[in-house]
This record gives C-alpha cells, structure tokens and sequence, in this order.
C-alpha cells in the first residue's frame, strides 16, 4: 500500500479529471444549468464504474472486478 496524498495519488486524481472533462463537459456542453451538469457526471460516474470494460482487469468493469474480489476473498476466508 502506498501513502495518501503522494504524487501516484495526484496523477491519478488529474487523469481521472481530464478523462471527465473530456469526454463529459467539453463534448457534451454548453451547459445551461448546474443541474444537467451533475447529472452528466452521475451518468458519467454510474458507466465508468459499471460499463466500462477494461483490459488490465481482464474486460469486465471495475465494480464487477471489485465485487468478484471481495467474493473470492470472502470464500478463502471461510475455507481457512
């Protein structure tokens, strides 16, 4: 485990922005209320974590890499 609040944390924070920014404010504005924003980062935020299929976790999305996670961890535990 690393230490919070280092430069890894902080490159990670800016990539995670700039991926937001382009994809949901710069392509999908102009805006016009505070409202359509937050729900473009809700829908944004729901893909991302839920959709989006990623190739260092074998092309399953990371909540669904997460979960199979903890339910692995929680059969080794009850096997122990």
């Amino acid at each position: 485990m690393g230490s919070k609040g280092d430069s890894y944390d902080n490159a990670l924070a800016e990539t995670i922005n700039g991926l937001y920014k382009a994809e949901v404010i710069h392509r999908r504005g102009p805006w016009k209320t505070k409202q359509a924003v937050e729900l473009a980062t809700l829908e944004w935020v729901a893909w991302f974590n839920h959709h989006r299929l990623m190739e260092p976790l074998g092309y399953v999305p990371p909540a669904e890499f997460e979960a199979n996670y903890h339910r692995q961890r929680a059969g080794q535990a009850a096997t122990v």
